[in-house]
């Protein structure tokens, strides 16, 4: 908590609300509008979108990846937590149908970037996971990858991604895999400031 009070701290100024919530691995993604300054702390979401100002946007990550997306026309902002069950379940389709349904975006005015995480060299995962990808066996799966393809077929395309791996630079980076569980997490956020 006191780290998230020194978060607070930081950018109270020009973001009176935070937003965050207890994450499922989900893909539940919400909007937000009007809200009064402070905290908001949600059960479930994984996701998080807006176009207001003065809102941050954060989701906790340790080898899942955090996902911005901007449409820079509008201002419209959405950032996801997005591990193998969000990006196998849909949570970037979701976060696209929110800036769709509450900022008329198209698919091809919104930008992504997909930030810090565990590359697909250091995730090895079983063949649970695998089928959930399309493949069988067991593989090295690049969640980012999967992900910017996603982006393709959706329709986005102008997709950045992030070539920091957070199990292979420990001394920068929280690694849930690496660290056996033992590692703490790092926040993404994204907001646009007032002011």
């Amino acid at each position: 908590m006191a780290r998230w009070r020194a978060l607070r701290a930081a950018f109270a100024p020009r973001f009176p609300t935070i937003v965050l919530s207890h994450q499922v691995h989900g893909t539940d993604v919400r909007w937000h509008e009007a809200l009064p300054p402070g905290w908001l702390i949600l059960d479930g979401s994984d996701g998080h979108a807006t176009s207001q100002r003065g809102i941050l946007l954060t989701v906790t990550v340790a080898d899942c990846i955090p996902v911005y997306l901007a449409v820079p026309q509008t201002g419209a902002i959405a950032l996801l937590h997005a591990g193998w069950r969000g990006s196998a379940g849909g949570i970037l389709a979701r976060g696209v149908a929110a800036l769709a349904r509450h900022a008329a975006a198209k698919p091809s005015d919104i930008v992504m970037h997909c930030g810090v995480g565990i590359c697909g060299e250091c995730y090895e995962v079983g063949p649970e996971v695998a089928e959930r990808f399309g493949r069988t066996g067991t593989i090295r799966l690049d969640l980012r990858g999967a992900l910017s393809q996603q982006a393709r077929e959706l329709g986005i395309r102008e997709v950045s991604i992030s070539p920091s791996c957070s199990a292979e630079e420990r001394s920068r980076f929280f690694s849930h895999r690496a660290s056996g569980g033992k590692d703490g997490r790092m926040v993404a956020y994204l907001g646009r400031p007032i002011g």
